[in-house]
């Protein structure tokens, strides 16, 4: 079952195409990465994703409904432009946000207060959005997203000016929020945030999508028969093989690519055989950082 389903989906800008008939799937209770360059067309998506704008054509489900019909309820949004009232006090602008989002009164100081002991700003109610530093803003703008329970979270740039500490604190949230059911779409431009917290991504470019799948297949796909051995002792000088080619080597690893058709099994042996002591062996996928490079840089090219 999805969460979200994008079938077809088209938006048009004057003259420009910024979604390009886009088609995915959201898997419920997964961390699903939306990726692509600066204008590619994410913040489209999302602006149709949350009833900002719509769609032209193609269809978008929200937890099996058609959005229009679909409570914008179920989504919290965090957007990379923040939004909140500079002159207001924390906990006012709470109050409001979570009330807008139809929790009560009582409702909305209950989650406010448990959230405020989460992140040990008890202090925080009565200071004003202005007196408070980017990354403390920050916090302030994830807890008003995640306030009303949502069914889907869409967190744009979400540690954008956090510290390391804060920085694992969100993560330390997101992560519990999806075990207990949560979806959540993550955007970033950090690949390597990426690798560590998303099960699935997409790939847009240009409006179009280029690449989908798990972390996993994604990176399955696009290696190189690249591998990794540490070991003790010395190589033997006359090492080379027309199976593989050795990229580098230095006095206690050495990384080859093997050719298409040679097994990584023959190579293991192979160097055994040569009296090598391994101490370790590994495949070298390729980083998402790189993938993803390489995906709008050939997109650019066609």
């Amino acid at each position: 079952m999805h969460i979200l389903t994008l079938d077809n989906v088209v938006k048009q800008y004057s003259n420009h195409l910024a979604v390009d008939h886009i088609s995915f799937n959201i898997p419920k209770g997964s961390i699903f990465g939306l990726l692509g360059p600066n204008g590619a067309g994410k913040t489209s998506l999302i602006r149709i994703i949350t009833t900002i704008t719509a769609a032209d054509s193609g269809e978008v489900l929200l937890d099996g409904q058609p959005l229009a019909s679909a409570p914008p309820l179920l989504v919290g949004y965090l957007p990379e432009e923040r939004g909140l009232y500079k002159k207001m006090k924390v906990g006012e602008q709470l109050l409001y946000l979570a009330q807008l989002k139809g929790l009560s009164e009582k409702e909305a100081r209950d989650n406010i207060n448990l959230w405020f002991e989460k992140f040990g700003i008890e202090d925080w109610w009565n200071k004003k959005i202005e007196e408070l530093s980017k990354g403390m803003q920050q916090k302030i703008q994830f807890i008003a997203t995640v306030l009303h329970k949502p069914k889907l979270i869409i967190l744009d740039e979400p540690f954008t000016g956090l510290d390391p500490i804060n920085t694992n604190l969100i993560k330390d949230e997101i992560h519990r929020m999806n075990e207990e059911g949560t979806s959540i779409i993550f955007s970033t431009h950090r690949m390597e945030q990426v690798e560590e917290i998303c099960k699935d991504i997409v790939l847009i470019n240009q409006g179009k999508k280029v690449l989908e799948g798990s972390v996993k297949d994604v990176k399955d796909q696009f290696k190189d028969n690249i591998f990794k051995i540490e070991f003790d002792g010395h190589l033997p000088s006359n090492l080379q093989s027309n199976d593989f080619r050795i990229i580098d080597d230095n006095k206690e690893s050495l990384t080859l690519q093997i050719n298409e058709g040679y097994d990584s099994n023959e190579l293991l042996r192979s160097l055994l055989n040569e009296g090598i002591q391994i101490r370790s062996f590994n495949e070298v996928l390729p980083s998402l950082n790189e993938i993803f490079i390489k995906q709008v840089e050939n997109a650019s090219h066609e």
